[in-house]
């Protein structure tokens, strides 16, 4: 049976910031040890941020675009939702946002077990490794058009 959830397109000033907020703080800070200084940054007010939530309108995963550099990020599922679709949905609804506002390419910071994952949806990997927030990632596009 598929898992139902959907997913809204918030700014960063929604309503739902709360939960977007606990979401990112589970799965990167805690889960992750992100540190707090790294994880909240000044994008965030200018992003289109995606909230995935369940049936009961629980938030259980997210990704952030920032438009004008052309990258997603901050995508995150929590644990016990991973390998659902939630994060192929994510990455699908960003690659059509960004489509439909006229970009030819999206760039991503991937950490190096999520390779496999963008790859599937068509990402290639354009730099060595490196360590961000603590974490091994490797630089990714997806060009288009």
């Amino acid at each position: 049976m598929m898992a139902k959830f959907n997913i809204e397109q918030l700014h960063w000033q929604s309503p739902k910031q709360a939960m977007l907020k606990a979401l990112r703080e589970q799965v990167f800070i805690i889960e992750q040890s992100v540190p707090e200084y790294i994880e909240w940054d000044e994008y965030d007010e200018s992003a289109i941020h995606l909230l995935a939530l369940d049936d009961v309108q629980q938030a259980i995963g997210c990704a952030r675009i920032l438009l004008e550099r052309g990258r997603v990020g901050r995508m995150g599922v929590l644990k016990a939702w991973r390998g659902k679709g939630v994060g192929y949905a994510l990455l699908m609804e960003a690659i059509a946002i960004c489509k439909a506002q006229g970009l030819t390419q999206l760039q991503l910071s991937s950490q190096t077990h999520a390779i496999q994952f963008y790859e599937k949806a068509g990402f290639v990997v354009t730099s060595d490794a490196y360590i961000d927030a603590n974490i091994w990632h490797k630089d990714m596009v997806l060009k288009w058009g």
